[in-house]
């Protein structure tokens, strides 16, 4: 299992209270008490249907598949199963400022929608993730259209 660090600061009041609670509840340390904390509270998250965000890369390569059939390699955002590019399924990759951005399932390279900015393309990708949890992590045969009309 890999294992990432973290640094969380915390002024006296708080770093005394959670010494308290890490020993109170058996834990060897502060550090494994923040982890279970925080676990714990990302399942309340879950639990209530709130979105966690989706971690974005920076720079990432996936295919698509374009109207005409053609299938190609765009530069875009990744957080999978999703990708995101500049442009649409009809012309593929756009200008900088070409106002399209579109919303993919990597995996296949099913153009899933085209929207003016990144950002909705990101929110319905956490949308999407939510309902695509319920089928076990594989794309839903269900249409998007009843999410992106929320839109």
């Amino acid at each position: 299992m890999k294992v990432a660090s973290f640094t969380v600061h915390a002024d006296a009041r708080q770093s005394a209270a959670w010494k308290r609670m890490a020993d109170s509840e058996g834990f060897p340390s502060v550090g494994t008490w923040i982890a279970q904390a925080l676990d714990r509270y990302l399942e309340a998250l879950r639990k209530a249907g709130k979105p966690v965000p989706l971690a974005w890369a920076r720079f990432g390569r996936f295919r698509v598949q374009l109207q005409d059939g053609r299938e190609i390699e765009v530069p875009g955002r990744l957080s999978p199963p999703f990708g995101i590019f500049r442009g649409d399924a009809i012309s593929g990759p756009g200008p900088v400022a070409c106002g399209r951005h579109t919303l993919v399932y990597a995996p296949t390279g099913r153009v899933i929608a085209t929207l003016p900015t990144e950002r909705a393309c990101k929110t319905l990708a956490g949308d999407l993730s939510r309902v695509w949890v319920r089928w076990g992590g594989k794309e839903p045969a269900e249409d998007p259209a009843p999410i992106l009309a929320r839109l």
